[in-house]
């Protein structure tokens, strides 16, 4: 079974992107758009990776993001955040808050598929 990877972007084309491409590299790949209830879905899915918008309907990824870091459970969680917003402020703001690895729009689908291998640790196919 391929390692789980919750993708929570609120774009279509780029979750349909994200999720082609890690599929098509055995991952299990689940997706959610929402601000509010994003930390939750991580909860409950229990994700090796995940995938984290900055600018998401009802709360930001920088939010979701500071929630997770404080509970034990969700503390280590590699997370790739994804942001249209490439300025310095927001990834220092990211690095601050604990991201793993922090990657602007638009993106290449090779360079999301290698930084998810290298947060979860899997050999390149």
């Amino acid at each position: 079974m391929g390692k789980k990877v919750l993708v929570i972007e609120d774009e279509p084309n780029i979750v349909e992107a994200i999720s082609f491409i890690l599929s098509r590299d055995g991952w299990d790949v689940s997706t959610h758009a929402n601000g509010e209830t994003a930390a939750d879905t991580v909860r409950g899915g229990a994700p090796d990776v995940l995938i984290l918008d900055v600018m998401l309907p009802g709360r930001s990824g920088f939010e979701i993001l500071q929630e997770l870091r404080g509970e034990e459970a969700t503390a280590n969680l590699p997370v790739l955040m994804l942001t249209a917003r490439g300025q310095k402020k927001d990834r220092e703001l990211a690095d601050r808050l604990g991201v793993t690895r922090f990657m602007t729009k638009p993106f290449a689908n090779a360079d999301v598929l290698e930084a998810v291998r290298e947060l979860a640790g899997k050999p390149a196919s």
